[in-house]
């Protein structure tokens, strides 16, 4: 994800279109303790399928011999720089938000992220439809291709090969766009929220743990400077329409499918500890606890203090802890970190 990581923010109240609500509004709305435990326990299963699922088709990628499907190797220069980048286009979404109409920059980024999320609800089916698709449908191979130039001149501009298969994923995947694009719909944002984190966990990998340690120390700061520095994160967290973040409603269980008062996990606090993958199964393990238990603290302290919270603030401290204690009891620490 290229844009910021927003914070989790289950306080402030959204409409169904992810603008402020009235003063009134939220005044009046009072989350019940079932509709709010219903809406923190989804967005923790939610933020816990594409880590684990992510994590498990990485390998699967890391073994592919077809160079499309190689994943994206984070250095540590590229860490060191990702937290600039990141506050960058941060501050420059906030800038445009605050000069320009929020209509019309939601118009062009709803566009935008229509098309990239077809492809990458279209990625994540893929697997699936490999395993359901009926053996007895004869699967037809296409081509699109765009060059440049002629004879010796000539440049492959696109080359994209696909099947039947990928058909009907890109079928699906633009039927969910629409109803995107039409309705804005948390169940639709949950579709392409999904897919970019599992694409985001399973095709960026980081070279070794001290860059991983790097990019979340950085981002670390990042996330807390942004959240409780200034109200940058969570202006452009509540004015970026588009499928960034994690939404499900507290006023489900009053409203039903048509609720909109919205507790919210941005993506990048699932795709940046969810690459803090580790090589063998005790380490994934305790890494996967650890983002529980990090999540879960960050659910906690908001409850109780009533504030967003950078879910950096928790996630770091205990996706990096956790695995460093056990590489210390196993007397591993100078093994993991090479």
């Amino acid at each position: 994800i290229e844009t910021s990581p927003p914070a989790l923010d289950g306080l402030n109240a959204t409409d169904s279109n992810g603008t402020d609500a009235v003063n009134a509004t939220v005044a009046k709305f009072v989350a019940t303790p079932e509709g709010t435990a219903l809406a923190y326990g989804s967005l923790v299963f939610m933020a816990l399928l594409p880590i684990f699922f992510g994590a498990l088709r990485s390998v699967s990628c890391g073994k592919s011999k077809n160079s499309s499907d190689m994943p994206e190797t984070i250095t540590g220069r590229d860490a060191a720089r990702f937290p600039i980048i990141a506050s960058c286009t941060l501050f420059g979404l906030y800038l445009f938000f605050k000069i320009f109409s929020q209509e019309y920059i939601n118009l062009l980024l709803s566009m935008y992220f229509f098309v990239l999320g077809i492809l990458a609800l279209a990625h994540t089916m893929s697997p699936f439809m490999n395993r359901i698709f009926p053996a007895n449908i004869p699967i037809k191979q296409y081509q699109l291709l765009f060059t440049q130039g002629s004879g010796e001149t000539k440049e492959e501009m696109v080359n994209y090969e696909f099947d039947t298969k990928d058909m009907i994923c890109l079928v699906i995947s633009t039927v969910v766009g629409v109803w995107y694009i039409l309705k804005k719909h948390w169940i639709a944002n949950n579709l392409f929220g999904l897919a970019f984190a599992l694409n985001g966990v399973e095709l960026l990998h980081l070279n070794n743990i001290s860059t991983g340690c790097i990019l979340l120390g950085g981002l670390f700061v990042y996330d807390v400077f942004w959240v409780f520095g200034t109200n940058v994160m969570v202006t452009v967290a509540k004015s970026f329409e588009a499928p960034i973040k994690l939404v499900f409603p507290q006023d489900l269980l009053e409203k039903g499918l048509g609720a909109s008062q919205f507790a919210m996990l941005g993506l990048g606090d699932i795709v940046i500890p969810g690459n803090l993958k580790k090589n063998t199964r005790t380490y994934f393990h305790t890494s996967f606890l650890a983002y529980i238990f990090g999540l879960g603290l960050t659910i906690w302290v908001m409850h109780t203090f009533k504030h967003a919270q950078p879910a950096l603030l928790y996630l770091v401290p205990a996706c990096i802890g956790f695995p460093l204690v056990v590489a210390l009891l196993k007397g591993e620490l100078t093994e993991m970190f090479r």
